[in-house]
C-alpha cells in the first residue's frame, strides 16, 4: 500500500513524492537498512506498571514470554515528551480493565533497529525545538509556532512521514496480523499498517487537526467533536485545493483518553476536593514540570509566589519534575527556600504510592517528585491528580484530564486548542501566555473558593455525558473490529 503517493484519494505532486523518497534514503544511509531482518519480540512484566495497569513490555528478545494474541492488545507508542506515554497508559488502563493484556511496544526503545534510530534522532530535534521556543521568542513566533500549527498540518508532511515510517515496520513482523494494535503516535500506527497488520487503531492527540497524525489503513480515533469534523474534510491540509474527505468508517469521535483509575472514583474525588476547600484545608496545587523544563522561568515565578502561602499553610504544593533531576536542582538553586520546605521523593515510588493511596485529610508543605524510571515519572502525575485540588500545566495532553486546571503558556501552536477545549467544558481555565496573568488567575483561584468548586461540578457533568470515555471506546472499537 503506497500511502505516500496518495492520501485518502488525494494525489501528491511528483515533487512531494521525490522529497519523501529522498528523506527515506537519507535515513537509510545514516542508520542502515534492516528491511531484510526479522526481529523476535517477547514480553516481560513491567515491574512498575504491572500492579496498576497490567502492562507487559515487548522487547526485541527471545528470552521473555511469548505474545498471547488471543488475550493481548498491542499498545504501540514512542516516547516523545510525556504526552504520548500518558495516552498509552490511558489505553493500557482500559485494556486491563476489560480483562486483556496490554503489550507495551515503544518503537524508540528498539534502539538496534533502523526505525528506532530514526525516531530517537527526530525526537532529539523536536525536544531541542521545544526548548529553543521557550528561550527565544523570535524563534518561537517565526518558526516553532508555525511549524506546530501549520507545518505539521500539511498533507505533504504526512506523505513524507508515511515513507519514513516504512523503516519502522520490520520490528513488527512477528506480531500476528489480526491482533489488535493501538498506536498512540502516528508512526507506530503507520508502521503497523506497512507491516500488514489488519486491525490498527490510530489514537490522535490534541485538538487541532493535522495531517501529521494520519495513518491511512488504520481507524482513527479523536477526542473532540471539532477535531472530528476537521479531520473528516482534511480541513486546511492543502491550501491550494479542497481535499477528498476521509471515509466515515476511517474515523471515530471517542472522547478524552483517560485512565480507568481516574474515572472509577471520579465523583468521590471531586467531592473530597469540595470538602477540603470548605473545611479551609491548604489548597493542594500540582505543578507538572514536564519535558526538559521548557517553561522553567514560568514555574520558577509561580513557585516563588506560592512559597509564602505554603509557609502560611494556605497552600500545599506538589511538584513533579519527571525524570529531569537537573530541573529540580535548578529550581532549588534559584529558590533556596524551596529546598528547606520540600520533601523530595527521589526514586521513592513506594512512598508515592503510599502518599496517593492514603486518604489524607490534611497535607501541608511541599512534596517534590523525581524518578529516573520513565513510567514512575509520568504516572506519578496521574496518581497525584486524584488527591490534588488544582493542576497547573501547559495545555498539552493533560488539558483533557478530569481535574481542575490552570493553563499556562503552550509549547507549540497546536496546544492552544487543548486549552480552548478545557475552558469550554469548564474543567480548566483559558491559556495564560503571560506569567503575571497566570499568577493573577492562580491567586484568584486560591482566594475565591467557588471557582474550583464550579470546575468540579463541570467535571461531573462532562463525565456523565461520556466526555472522558475515549480510552474505553477505543479499546471497545479494537475488540469489535477483531470480532
Amino acid at each position: 500500500m503506497d500511502n505516500t503517493s496518495s492520501v485518502f484519494g488525494n494525489r501528491q505532486s511528483p515533487s512531494v513524492i521525490r522529497k519523501a523518497n529522498r528523506t527515506k534514503s537519507s535515513f537509510e544511509k545514516k542508520f542502515g537498512d534492516d528491511s531484510h531482518l526479522s526481529y523476535p519480540l517477547s514480553s516481560n512484566e513491567n515491574l512498575i506498571m504491572q500492579p496498576w495497569l497490567g502492562i507487559h513490555d515487548l522487547t526485541v528478545s527471545e528470552t521473555g514470554q511469548p505474545i498471547d494474541s488471543e488475550k493481548g492488545i498491542i499498545v504501540g507508542n514512542i516516547r516523545m515528551g510525556y504526552g504520548h506515554y500518558r495516552i498509552s497508559m490511558a489505553i493500557a488502563s482500559a485494556v486491563n480493565h476489560f480483562g486483556y493484556t496490554p503489550y507495551w511496544l515503544d518503537l524508540a526503545a528498539c534502539k538496534q533497529t533502523t526505525g528506532g534510530k530514526v525516531i530517537q534522532h527526530l525526537n532529539k530535534l523536536y525536544s531541542l525545538g521545544s526548548r529553543l521556543s521557550q528561550q527565544y521568542s523570535l524563534f518561537n513566533r517565526l518558526f516553532w509556532e508555525k511549524l506546530n500549527s501549520e507545518g505539521f498540518r500539511k498533507l505533504s508532511f504526512n506523505a513524507k512521514d508515511q515513507r519514513v515510517s516504512e523503516l519502522m515496520a520490520p520490528v513488527l513482523s512477528h506480531i500476528p496480523k489480526d491482533m489488535p494494535f493501538i498506536g498512540t503516535h502516528t508512526w507506530p500506527a503507520q508502521a503497523a499498517v506497512h507491516a500488514g497488520i489488519s486491525n490498527v487503531i490510530s489514537v490522535i492527540p490534541d485538538n487541532w487537526p493535522m495531517a501529521l497524525h494520519l495513518a491511512e489503513g488504520a481507524h482513527h480515533v479523536v477526542q473532540t467533536p471539532s477535531c472530528y469534523f476537521g479531520y473528516r474534510i482534511l480541513n486546511g491540509m492543502d491550501k491550494s485545493r479542497l481535499l477528498k474527505p476521509m471515509p466515515a468508517d476511517s474515523i471515530t469521535h471517542a472522547g478524552h483518553f483517560i485512565d480507568h483509575e481516574l474515572l472509577k472514583d471520579l465523583k468521590a474525588d471531586c467531592n473530597k476536593r469540595v470538602s477540603r476547600i470548605e473545611a479551609g484545608e491548604p489548597l493542594r496545587i500540582l505543578l507538572t514540570v514536564g519535558g526538559a523544563g521548557a517553561q522553567f522561568d514560568t514555574f520558577l515565578a509561580i513557585i516563588g509566589h506560592l512559597l509564602p502561602l505554603v509557609e502560611a499553610r494556605r497552600v500545599c504544593l506538589f511538584i513533579n519534575v519527571g525524570d529531569y533531576r537537573s530541573v529540580w536542582n535548578q529550581l532549588t538553586d534559584k529558590l533556596p527556600g524551596l529546598r528547606k520546605l520540600a520533601r523530595l521523593y527521589d526514586n521513592e515510588w513506594d512512598d508515592v504510592v503510599a502518599l496517593t493511596d492514603t486518604d489524607n485529610d490534611h497535607l501541608e508543605g511541599i512534596h517534590a517528585f523525581c524518578h529516573e524510571d520513565i513510567f514512575s515519572a509520568v504516572y506519578s502525575t496521574n496518581r497525584l491528580m486524584r488527591i490534588t485540588d488544582l493542576m497547573v500545566t501547559k495545555p498539552s495532553e493533560l488539558a483533557f484530564y478530569p481535574v481542575p486546571k490552570l493553563m499556562i503558556k503552550r509549547v507549540g501552536g497546536h496546544e492552544a486548542y487543548g486549552a480552548i477545549r478545557a475552558a469550554e467544558i469548564g474543567d480548566g481555565t483559558i491559556e495564560f501566555e503571560r506569567t503575571d496573568a497566570a499568577i493573577q488567575m492562580l491567586q484568584l483561584l486560591i482566594e475565591e473558593k467557588s471557582l474550583i468548586k464550579t470546575m468540579c461540578q463541570n467535571i461531573l457533568k462532562a463525565n456523565a455525558a461520556g466526555v472522558y470515555d475515549g480510552a474505553y471506546k477505543t479499546v471497545e472499537l479494537a475488540l469489535k473490529r477483531r470480532s
